[in-house]
């Protein structure tokens, strides 16, 4: 009876000592002009229930404290808006006190000096060097080219397997990525830098609390290793007399294209590249394939337009510019594979000073979520927006419509949108011309925080 007495105690002490934290913490937080919303427990927030929960935690938020609202989310007091005009507001008000504000975790392990982190004339000259490594005149003369022989090689020993399509894009994307920086020497680089990338894309969305065994701690090794590479890699080439046409020389000259970087700047740049290739790629190729197989009819106008560009030429011809851009029901299969699955969720933003938004007042150094994933859903901008329906973009002037987020916003646009288009509009040429495929076990899939087949995506796949 003693010991049950004890027990009791302890389990109404714990509850008592919870709520006492909490109500602090909701205190703490009440600051005239602040929106509504609860911000969890010290520390840690409520980035548990943000994690897990995503979307439903999102929507309950909503629905008690309106489309803008306030939490503490991935280690930071944050505002989250779900209101499209304030939304674009936000994303076009850069150089007006807002910046941009990813998590601690995010920016500790792809790098202080990476285009999403700088503001100003740095961002300036690091998008203007991104973007001067992706024009359409270099993807036409020099990325395609390796991207058609990259995707016909990596694809060709597909045939009556069973593969988890999850692993194979992911290692596609990647490999694709590291022969567009590395050219040749991505190969030998490959083995090595592999199993610590993917480490570090786990690090990215964590909490930033530096334990062993965690996904941020893990995430920070693995950038030192990355790093290490890059720099030895890096003083390999400025040691040598050799040429190189990839990525990384580009960056290394950039006093022949006005665009002169340090060896930090290029190495947080490389990861970037690297990163953002590999999440949008993999994520989006793997999805299509989920899509296609589940709507046959998307898939047999796929093809047909596929089979089309085959027809007009020899067997091992390489695909060209103008069977890219050709290519009109594959880019809308693409959009609406992004918009449906939501493989971005929206973009973080920071105060640098005290702000009014919506008539809440912003206190500086907070974030601000644009949190444009429900966007996608809205019925008003999407009729029947749970249905996969890619003939809706082939309404071109979707593209530019206010509430188009699905590449980002603003001046902060991904500026490698095109490149990672002619990448899975290249996969999906030779993975629907050459074969027809099966899932195999109805493997589940989650959509938050990331896109992803927790046990693999499993499919059979043959000849066509």
């Amino acid at each position: 009876m003693a010991v049950l007495t004890v027990i009791i105690g302890v389990v109404l002490g714990l509850c008592m000592l919870s709520t006492a934290l909490l109500k602090w913490n909701e205190m703490k937080y009440r600051k005239k002009g602040l929106p509504p919303g609860t911000m969890g427990w010290p520390l840690f927030g409520e980035t548990t229930d943000f994690l897990k929960q995503g979307p439903t935690f999102m929507k309950n938020q909503r629905a008690r404290y309106g489309s803008v609202f306030k939490s503490h989310i991935l280690g930071c007091p944050t505002v989250v808006s779900m209101d499209p005009e304030l939304n674009r507001c936000i994303l076009m008000s850069e150089s007006k006190g807002i910046l941009p504000g990813y998590p601690q975790s995010m920016l500790e392990i792809l790098g202080k000096k990476n285009i999403a982190a700088v503001h100003g004339p740095a961002h300036k000259t690091m998008r203007g060097a991104l973007l001067s490594l992706v024009s359409p005149t270099i993807i036409k003369q020099q990325i395609l080219p390796t991207i058609d022989q990259f995707m016909r090689s990596h694809l060709s020993y597909w045939t009556n397997q069973i593969i988890d399509i999850q692993e194979k894009t992911k290692e596609m994307a990647l490999l694709s990525s590291l022969k567009q920086v590395f050219g040749d020497e991505s190969c030998s680089l490959s083995k090595e830098l592999m199993p610590e990338f993917f480490k570090l894309v786990l690090g990215t969305l964590s909490l930033p609390i530096d334990l062993p065994n965690t996904n941020y701690h893990c995430g920070l090794q693995a950038r030192k290793n990355i790093v290490r590479m890059l720099k030895g890699l890096i003083e390999e080439r400025r040691n040598s007399k050799e040429t190189h046409e990839d990525m990384l020389s580009s960056l290394m000259s950039g006093g022949e294209n006005r665009y002169q970087l340090s060896d930090e700047e290029i190495i947080d740049q490389i990861i970037t590249i690297l990163y953002s290739g590999y999440e949008t790629v993999s994520t989006t190729s793997m999805m299509a394939v989920k899509y296609l197989h589940d709507h046959p009819r998307v898939l047999e106008e796929l093809r047909k337009e596929h089979m089309g560009i085959r027809e007009r030429k020899m067997a091992e011809d390489p695909l060209d510019w103008d069977d890219y851009k050709s290519m009109k029901f594959t880019r809308a299969v693409i959009f609406e594979t992004s918009r449906l699955a939501t493989i971005v969720n929206g973009v973080l933003r920071k105060t640098i000073k005290d702000m009014e938004l919506n008539g809440f007042v912003i206190p500086k150094g907070w974030r601000i979520y644009v949190y444009t994933r429900e966007l996608n859903y809205d019925p008003c901008l999407y009729p029947d927006p749970h249905t996969f329906n890619p003939w809706r973009w082939l309404d071109r002037s979707l593209e530019t419509q206010n509430y188009f987020f699905i590449f980002g916003g603003g001046t902060r646009q991904c500026p490698g949108k095109e490149l990672g288009i002619a990448e899975i509009s290249t996969f999906l040429h030779y993975f629907v011309t050459k074969y027809r495929w099966e899932e195999v076990g109805g493997d589940k899939l989650m959509k938050f925080p990331r896109v992803e087949a927790p046990n693999g995506l499993h499919i059979r796949v043959s000849d066509l």
